[in-house]
């Protein structure tokens, strides 16, 4: 009972967060002089005047070639620092430079908001890599999807979509930088490492010495969290004790992985001046993730039935690959929360969970709008709410409008070119991995096809946590997956950009008698029907064929 307390507390403190933290986001990103720009002003200003930054509005167009320019010009250049990385200086456990796969891969991975790591983070990295590649991607990819994310609701709205230099900056230093000091101070006080030590040796009880991994832990892990991305300085991620020590680092670590994503509904409320809007998309996904909950603590619960068959007693649930100090409830809370936020942390080992936990965490990525990432899972839900409008008009035989604005050919091709392009980039490659690359795969029959198709999924959805029974450092995998994780971030936001574009420059239609409302609760539930009906249709087969065929023959 006692751990179901904690699973409860933890999600209402998340709830009681989430509308004065996206109020104050709308405010971040009102670009009419307010209270803020006396506290933030100065350096904003002094960035733009480094930069070159002229603070002026940009058509979609151009916020567009800005987002791909400048995150490719970072891509290219850490992945420099990695091919560099023993020439380069904080290297005193002398760990080799990255091979050309693996650190494109990890650059790309990074840059994307994904963090999937075919590399384990004490000994892949040098102390140098990780506080300068790592850190500037940890702040620059959530940075870039907020501020795309709030350029797309602008649109939405009739605003001008502003200037991407300007949001990205925005979202630094109003948000995540000060957030992330926060985070990392109240990480430190309850004993996460913070040191320039790369190592400490301890005495075992065996009597020898043993050399641990440290490094500066704490701040690493405020943005680590707090910024979605979810990469491990250590190889154990957020189930070493380094890492994630109690129970009150780790229920921290769900609220900043959740405070983002939960807070952007209550943003695009504001910034659309209807509340209710953002109210409505909140409750229905927050619909969609207690679900998902639910069912992936029953089935943690229910434990192995081959184990059951046995006899032998499991009355606290499935604890392979789980951490004892977090339980069973702890861990499928945080598994869900990972993967709905699409952070990609993890505290248990994900290939561990039973068939059905599994295929919880699998969904959430394939929906990608229980809550999303940040930003980039606001779109997402957006982009649903419009096929929603668009699907419903057609039911009733009128012309579908959203905000104001009429949705029509045009933006509906955009739409389903961007939801066309996540199940083939997941599909495609899993097919290609099964048939050519089984060696790869480490477990035989329905868990294998599982483990190639988290891979994809964890890649396209941009989480970057992984089924680590898959043998994933070799070419094939890093370069597929790297491809997959550029193609998925940055083609969904260009469409989605055009999507904004194009209703921007539409003229506003009246409500009138015959205009779906969108802020009311029967709205929320077409939502709902329309996002389950199409990932259902999407991913489905591949489900049967992967963790529900094993939970089947179990």
């Amino acid at each position: 009972m006692l751990a179901y307390i904690g699973v409860a507390v933890t999600l209402l403190i998340a709830l009681l967060l989430a509308r004065p933290m996206g109020l104050y986001m709308a405010r971040v990103f009102d670009y009419n002089p307010g209270r803020l720009d006396r506290w933030f002003g100065p350096l904003e200003k002094l960035i733009f005047k480094i930069g070159g930054i002229r603070q002026s509005n940009q058509t979609w167009k151009q916020y567009a070639a800005a987002l791909l320019v400048s995150n490719t010009i970072l891509i290219l250049i850490v992945y420099i620092v990695f091919r560099l990385q023993d020439k380069l200086p904080m290297n005193p456990a002398g760990i080799a430079a990255m091979s050309p796969d693996l650190a494109f891969n990890t650059a790309i991975s990074f840059m994307t908001n994904t963090n999937l790591q075919h590399y384990s983070g004490e000994s892949g990295l040098s102390l140098f890599s990780q506080m300068t590649a790592i850190i500037l991607m940890m702040f620059m990819s959530p940075a870039t999807g907020i501020a795309v994310a709030i350029a797309f609701i602008r649109g939405l709205a009739g605003k001008p979509l502003g200037n991407f230099f300007v949001d990205l900056t925005r979202a630094i230093t109003r948000i995540l930088l000060p957030l992330a000091i926060v985070a990392a101070l109240v990480f430190i006080s309850l004993g996460v490492p913070q040191t320039m030590q790369t190592s400490v040796t301890a005495n075992t009880m065996q009597g020898v010495q043993q050399e641990i991994g440290m490094g500066p832990i704490g701040s690493f892990l405020a943005i680590k969290e707090l910024g979605n991305n979810g990469g491990g300085f250590f190889g154990a991620n957020s189930a070493h004790p380094f890492e994630n020590p109690n129970g009150f680092s780790n229920m921290l670590q769900m609220l900043l992985m959740l405070l983002v994503p939960m807070s952007l509904p209550f943003t695009y409320g504001r910034m659309v001046n209807n509340l209710k809007q953002g109210r409505v998309l909140f409750v229905s996904m927050a619909m969609m993730f207690i679900v998902m909950l639910s069912v992936s603590l029953y089935a943690e619960h229910q434990g192995n039935p081959l184990i059951n068959q046995l006899g032998l007693q499991q009355s606290a649930g499935s604890m392979e690959g789980k951490e004892v100090r977090f339980g069973v409830e702890q861990s499928s809370l945080y598994s869900v929360v990972t993967t709905a936020s699409e952070t990609g942390a993890i505290n248990t080992m994900h290939d561990t969970l039973t068939p059905l936990g599994g295929m919880v965490t699998i969904s959430n990525m394939m929906l990608n709008t229980v809550f999303g990432g940040s930003g980039v899972g606001m779109m997402n839900v957006l982009m649903y709410a419009i096929i929603s409008v668009f699907l419903s008009g057609l039911m009733v035989g009128r012309t579908p409008e959203f905000l104001g604005r009429k949705i029509e050919g045009k933006e509906m091709k955009l739409i389903a070119v961007t939801l066309l392009i996540q199940p083939l980039l997941i599909l495609a490659p899993t097919a290609l991995a099964l048939t050519y690359y089984p060696d790869t795969i480490s477990n035989p029959s329905f868990h294998g096809l599982t483990q190639a198709l988290y891979e994809f999924t964890s890649s396209a959805a941009n989480n970057g946590s992984g089924f680590e029974g898959l043998g994933d450092n070799t070419p094939f995998w890093n370069i597929s997956t790297g491809a997959v994780m550029f193609i998925a971030r940055f083609f969904s936001m260009v469409t989605l950009l055009a999507v904004a574009g194009s209703l921007l420059a539409k003229t506003p239609v009246p409500e009138s008698s015959g205009t779906l409302r969108t802020d009311q609760a029967i709205f929320g539930g077409v939502f709902v029907v329309i996002v389950v009906l199409v990932g259902a249709l999407t991913f489905f087969p591949a489900l049967v064929l992967g963790p529900i065929a094993e939970q089947l023959t179990l």
